[in-house]
């Protein structure tokens, strides 16, 4: 019998369970995949906790690896034996084996090993809309990315280095500063100490940023908006200190005429041309060493309650796999 993470109702990481469960073979249009690596990600602690509601009970998680077992009728996507990943609904990738859409799951080239790719699916290719789509980082631009020594931040400050951004990141403490700086950052703001709107206008002798990538949520918030310049935009892509406040258009126009929006992955890989492309990119530069995906925490899959709690605390930094 196969294993799974499950919850029958929303709470804390105490409300997680290894269950066995069934697996069927695949009907029309899936594939079934056995997992060798699942990331953990902050989405995941929003389903858990009800943030973002799930019907109950359900399973969890949204991004893995593994090896295609068998495949339903109408597949051409991928084949038996063919490593795979994937990244973004349906919930379910914290399990040892599962059922999910084939045309949703992404070939592995070898340049990849499945770790890496379970770590870096739904972060790098959330990483690459945010850069490459929602706002098309080019040379000469300064961007501020908070959570800069998270999986996203540390994969998005790399990546907008090389697309030739002055990059501003914000963390929490000073041993995530040398983190960031190691990895694409010309300056760090350690919010424990310094004031995230001061030292950005310092930075950018008071103009401002172009555009802010904001997951952390209410913490930053007000921050995030009296950073940008005039006309600059505000991607907010996540609430890990909790859900933003209420807004009204008019701030926007009091502050600059600024833009906001928040989107999500799904919404830029809604085709399989979008999900390749997307991934294609991602591997791209993974591959030629232009951005690092640093697995810094490991865990069984079987103790992803524990995980839970340490990405919640901020305990953790980079990728987080765990392991069925």
């Amino acid at each position: 019998m196969n294993h799974a993470i499950r919850f029958h109702s929303t709470g804390g990481p105490e409300v997680l369970r290894w269950e066995e469960v069934a697996v069927e073979a695949p009907g029309p249009g899936e594939a079934r995949i056995r997992h060798t690596a699942i990331g953990l990600n902050f989405i995941d602690t929003y389903h858990r906790s009800g943030l973002y509601p799930l019907p109950l009970p359900s399973g969890l998680g949204m991004e893995a690896a593994g090896i295609v077992e068998e495949v339903g009728e109408g597949v051409s996507e991928v084949g038996v034996g063919q490593r795979v990943a994937y990244a973004g609904l349906p919930v379910g990738a914290c399990s040892e084996v599962r059922l999910i859409p084939a045309h949703r799951l992404v070939p592995l080239p070898d340049s990849i090993d499945d770790r890496t790719a379970a770590a870096a699916m739904l972060k790098g290719m959330t990483a690459q809309y945010l850069l490459r789509s929602t706002f098309r980082v080019e040379p000469g631009h300064t961007v501020l990315i908070h959570a800069a020594a998270g999986g996203v931040g540390l994969i998005a400050c790399q990546w907008a280095r090389h697309l030739g951004a002055t990059v501003i990141g914000t963390v929490s403490s000073d041993a995530k500063a040398e983190l960031a700086m190691a990895h694409g950052c010309h300056h760090v703001i350690v919010t424990a100490g310094e004031d995230i709107v001061t030292r950005v206008r310092e930075i950018t002798t008071g103009a401002g940023v172009h555009v802010v990538y904001d997951s952390v949520g209410r913490d930053t918030w007000d921050a995030s908006l009296d950073c940008l310049r005039r006309r600059g935009m505000l991607v907010s892509f996540g609430n890990a200190s909790g859900p933003v406040p209420a807004i009204q258009p008019l701030v926007l126009s009091r502050k600059g005429s600024l833009f906001l929006t928040r989107p999500t992955l799904m919404d830029y890989t809604v085709t399989r041309e979008e999900l390749l492309a997307c991934a294609g990119e991602l591997f791209d530069v993974v591959s030629r060493g232009v951005v690092q995906v640093r697995v810094n925490q490991t865990y069984a899959l079987a103790d992803a309650a524990t995980a839970h709690r340490d990405i919640e605390a901020r305990r953790t930094t980079g990728s987080t796999v765990l392991l069925p």
